[in-house]
């Protein structure tokens, strides 16, 4: 066998190639290679914590693209990977809690007509689709998506092993609450939970921090921190641990983990719903900003502060494009114009956000 040396860039574009996505349109280091190389790390590596998943393909990627992926980077479109269906995130007990990811089955939704949004991940490296359909799934961000024609498209689908998913259960969302409501429900279950013992390196988000910078609203406690706070907690193996802490006098009194309704609802869905309720309570409610005709044909494009919970992250996604980050926002999405004010409204009713107009030339 010969042997030949490959430069970086050849060596990315084989394995953008190798990924199944064309190396010319397509950067190793772009959401798309991303998603795409954490899609087959999983398929060898699962069931394994978001962590370990994480570090394989920074570890992969790294070398071929240095300086153009962060480790960061690659936990953002980890999280889109879990929101939008291809992974499952589930509570592991084995003497300690802890989450692992798990392969979510082959399947499709009908979003609009004629297209079908692809999810889930065979193991081992296996194709999703093996026939000649395989070229004509486009790669938009962190999804799949598959134009067919209506009337045969699910039973082809089926065909190949993919199972459809109603549209109602996958943007299923929790009971519409008020703020007070939902702080209340948690309240309660931190008036009775055990105490939270000596807790290292715990990060929290602090809600007197500006909404639109999401990233800056994370430290350390201090002394003066009393009340109730979503924070993360380190642990040996796995993933920080999502959780409501009581402090007092910047000591940790009682805690409990997230999520505390349905397991397979990652703790960060709780989370970032809960802070969206306190944030409204205080009277600076978490916001996205729409910008109205970015496309000839009329389409808005709606930018993002603040990560959505999952049923929101799908809300979006079925009718939307996903954009990545735009200039000032955390990430964006691109709407037709028939589906903007649906889309306000759900967002203002289910996180209370507020919504707010791009200037001129955003």
């Amino acid at each position: 066998m010969r042997l030949s040396k490959l430069s970086a860039q050849a060596a990315a574009a084989l394995a953008v190639r190798t990924l199944g996505l064309d190396a010319d349109s397509v950067d190793l280091a772009s959401v798309e290679g991303v998603a795409a190389s954490l899609r087959r790390a999983a398929s060898f590596m699962c069931p394994t914590s978001p962590g370990r998943l994480v570090d394989a393909v920074v570890g992969a990627i790294l070398p071929l693209r240095p300086g153009d992926l962060s480790r960061d980077d690659v936990s953002e479109v980890l999280e889109l990977l879990v929101a939008s269906g291809d992974l499952l995130e589930l509570r592991h007990e084995s003497g300690r809690s802890t989450r692992l990811l798990y392969l979510a089955p082959p399947s499709f939704i009908d979003g609009v007509p004629g297209k079908y949004l692809l999810m889930g991940i065979r193991p081992f490296g296996a194709a999703l689709i093996e026939d000649e359909l395989v070229g004509a799934i486009d790669y938009e961000g962190h999804t799949r998506l598959l134009a067919l024609d209506p009337a045969r498209a699910e039973e082809r689908l089926q065909a190949l092993g993919l199972q459809r998913v109603p549209k109602e259960r996958w943007v299923a969302s929790p009971a519409a609450e008020t703020p007070t409501d939902v702080i209340e429900r948690y309240r309660a279950r931190l008036d009775v939970a055990g105490e939270a013992g000596q807790l290292e390196g715990l990060q929290m988000l602090d809600p007197t921090t500006p909404v639109r910078y999401y990233r800056g609203r994370w430290r350390s406690p201090e002394p003066t921190d009393t009340g109730d706070f979503i924070a993360r907690r380190p642990q040996a193996y796995g993933a920080d641990l999502w959780c409501l802490i009581r402090f007092e006098s910047g000591k940790a009194q009682r805690l409990i983990e997230l999520p505390i309704g349905d397991p397979i609802i990652p703790g960060r869905d709780e989370a970032w719903r809960y802070q969206a309720a306190v944030d409204a309570l205080r009277g600076r409610p978490q916001r996205f900003r729409v910008r109205p005709q970015v496309t000839p044909d009329g389409d808005g494009a709606f930018d993002f502060f603040s990560p959505l919970p999952g049923f929101a992250e799908r809300y979006v996604q079925l009718v939307g494009l996903f954009l990545g980050k735009a200039p000032g926002a955390l990430f964006s999405y691109r709407l037709p114009a028939s589906a903007v004010r649906d889309t306000s409204a759900f967002l203002t009713d289910m996180l209370w956000m507020a919504q707010e107009e791009a200037p001129s030339g955003v």
